[in-house]
């Protein structure tokens, strides 16, 4: 059985930082890509950033530096860095797998809420 599970999430100033986690289990980590998309309310479900099995990284532009994609292939385990995080950050966070090669092979965590707020 394939599971995703995020945590770090949570409420955080304007300016703070967080740092969520997904750790991966039921399947050959170190051969999918990893990503982290987030959802707003009202607003459709978007690509934060994603780091390639090589480690090769890309980000939303709306992220931009703000953020850092990391993973850990021993402990299974893929990070995203959140600093100088802002009002509009504030979303549901998920963790997503997709297999290298058979594309269509892809999993979702559950869902990490970040709440941005003063």
């Amino acid at each position: 059985q394939v599971q995703l599970v995020e945590s770090g999430g949570g409420l955080v100033q304007p300016g703070g930082s967080l740092r969520l986690s997904c750790a991966a289990s039921g399947i050959i980590f170190r051969n999918y890509a990893m990503g982290w998309y987030r959802q707003a309310p009202g607003k459709q479900r978007e690509l934060v950033a994603v780091i390639t099995k090589e480690g090769s990284t890309n980000y939303a532009d709306s992220v931009g530096a703000r953020f850092t994609i990391s993973r850990d292939n021993a402990k299974n385990t893929v990070y995203l860095q959140m600093n100088s995080l802002k009002a509009e950050d504030t979303a549901v966070y998920y963790c997503n797998a997709n297999h290298a090669i058979r594309l269509n092979i892809i999993y979702w965590g559950q869902g990490t809420q970040v709440t941005v707020s003063s």
